[in-house]
């Protein structure tokens, strides 16, 4: 069945993370990803953070919502992928980043969970 048989798509299509500012969150973002960064592309309320694939990662600072209260779930919300989860481990703790589980090992399987900025919980995992 393709997708446009469906009345509603079955993919993701953004990841909303909502954070208090955005330019600082962008900027981490880009350093998380080792990515480019320019400040000056940076608009509120919502910046999409570039990645590979279809699905993006929207920043969103509720600057438009003036009753909004930030409050991070303190579960993973969404995982990064890495082939090497002790060099990433390495790379994360090198940007002084709170890490909320240590990596769990299982088989082929690796992962550990960290905040960002906002205290937002990711996930980096190997498969």
């Amino acid at each position: 069945m393709s997708i446009s048989t469906h009345l509603i798509a079955p993919r993701l299509n953004a990841v909303f993370l909502h954070v208090q500012d955005l330019k600082r969150s962008a900027a981490w973002y880009h350093q998380l990803l080792q990515l480019p960064f320019d400040s000056s592309l940076i608009t509120s309320p919502v910046y999409n953070v570039p990645l590979q694939g279809p699905t993006s990662l929207t920043l969103d600072d509720h600057t438009n919502d003036p009753l909004y209260q930030h409050q991070p779930s303190p579960h993973a919300l969404f995982n990064f992928y890495t082939t090497d989860i002790d060099a990433s481990y390495q790379f994360v703790l090198s940007l002084q980043t709170s890490i909320i589980r240590d990596i769990e090992r299982f088989d082929d399987f690796a992962y550990f969970t960290f905040a960002d900025p906002d205290g937002n919980v990711l996930m980096l995992c190997t498969g």
